[in-house]
C-alpha cells in the first residue's frame, strides 16, 4: 500500500463527503479509492468511515486520524516546495477557479505567457460564475468578485472593476434612451442576472452625487440570464438594458454596437481578489501563480480612478 497516497485519498473523502467525488479530483479510478480506503482501514484496524447509501461519515477515530493527516500531508507538500524553490522550478497540479468573462476576456488569453514562464506547472482553470467550496472540490486558488465572507480564506485584492449601463444600438433606435434609473421601471425591456447558486435576482444600482436609487427586477419581465458572458450577449444582442463591467462592454462600444446610458449614474466599483486555503499558501507554484495574475489583472483596477 501507497500510505501516502491512501492518505490524500483519505483526507479528500473526509473533505468532499463523497468516495466519487474524491476520485473524480484526484483524477482515480473510483475502485482504486475504494481499495486504498480499504487497505488503510485493515492497517490501521480500525473504521474510518460510516457508509450509508445516501452519504458517508468520518468515524471518530476518523476525525483524530484527520488532523494528523492533514498536518503530515502539509509537511510533505512543504519540504517539496522548499526544494522546487531551490531548483528554481514551480511545477505540478494547480487548479484554478474563475468566472466566465474574467476567464475568456482576460485570463485565458494571456495564459500562453504564465506557460511559457513555468512550463512545469500543470494548470487545470475551471470556468464558471459559481462559488466552488475550495476543499471539498480540490481548487488550490479560485478568482472571485464581490464582499468576502470566509475569513478562513487568504485573500488578496487584483482589481476594482467599474461598471455602467448599457444597451445596444438597435435597442435605442427602437426603443430610445431611457433619461433617468426609473425608466427601467416599466418603459424599457432589462438584461438582467441571477446566481446560479442562490437563484437570486440582481438589482441594477445607480449612484449620482450622493443619490442612490435601486431598480428591483423581481418579478419583472425580460431576460435573465445567470453566466456574464451570456450576459453580454444578450445585451449585445438588442434584449434590454442591464448593467456589466467597463472592460467588458469596451470593445462594442468602440465598434458602435452597444451605447453607454445613463452615464452620469455610477454604481461601486466591484472589488476582485485570489483566495486560496492558509494551507496552500506555501506552494511555490502558488505563489508563481498569485504574483503573474496580480501583474495581469493591475490595468484594469479602476481603484482612484474615474469610470470611463
Amino acid at each position: 500500500m501507497d500510505q501516502v497516497l491512501a492518505l490524500r485519498v483519505f483526507v479528500r473523502i473526509a473533505e468532499s463527503g463523497a468516495f466519487g467525488k474524491a476520485a473524480d479530483t484526484l483524477n482515480m479510478p473510483r475502485p482504486t479509492v475504494t481499495k486504498l480506503v480499504q487497505d488503510l482501514e485493515s492497517h490501521l484496524r480500525v473504521k474510518l468511515f460510516q457508509r450509508s447509501t445516501r452519504k458517508v461519515a468520518v468515524t471518530e477515530e476518523g476525525q483524530a486520524y484527520y488532523h494528523r493527516a492533514v498536518k503530515l500531508l502539509a509537511d510533505i507538500d512543504e519540504m517539496d516546495t522548499l526544494f522546487a524553490d531551490a531548483r528554481g522550478a514551480p511545477r505540478g497540479r494547480l487548479r484554478v477557479d474563475i468566472g466566465s468573462s474574467l476567464a475568456n476576456l482576460i485570463l485565458l488569453p494571456r495564459l500562453g505567457a504564465f506557460r511559457q514562464q513555468y512550463p512545469q506547472i500543470h494548470l487545470e482553470v475551471g470556468v464558471g460564475d459559481r462559488h466552488v467550496d475550495l476543499i471539498g472540490d480540490a481548487v488550490d486558488c479560485a478568482i472571485r468578485g464581490g464582499e468576502l465572507t470566509d475569513t478562513s480564506l487568504v485573500a488578496r485584492h487584483i482589481a476594482s472593476l467599474d461598471w455602467g449601463t448599457y444597451a445596444s444600438a438597435d435597442y435605442i433606435a427602437r426603443r430610445g434612451t431611457p433619461s433617468h434609473p426609473s425608466a427601467l421601471h416599466g418603459d424599457h425591456d432589462v438584461v438582467g442576472y441571477f446566481s446560479s447558486l442562490s437563484g437570486r435576482v440582481m438589482p441594477l444600482l445607480f449612484d449620482r452625487n450622493g443619490e442612490h436609487t435601486e431598480v428591483d427586477l423581481r418579478g419583472r419581465h425580460g431576460v435573465f440570464v445567470n453566466e456574464s458572458t451570456a450576459h453580454l450577449t444578450s445585451l449585445v444582442s438588442g434584449l434590454g438594458v442591464g448593467q456589466t463591467f467597463g472592460f467588458m462592454a469596451r470593445p462594442w462600444v468602440d465598434s458602435g454596437q452597444l451605447v453607454r446610458v445613463l452615464p452620469e449614474w455610477t454604481r461601486p466599483l466591484h472589488p476582485l481578489h485570489i483566495v486560496f486555503h492558509r494551507s496552500r499558501n506555501q506552494s511555490a507554484r502558488l505563489r508563481a501563480f498569485v504574483d503573474w495574475v496580480l501583474e495581469l489583472f493591475a490595468p484594469y483596477d479602476c481603484s482612484g480612478a474615474e469610470p470611463e
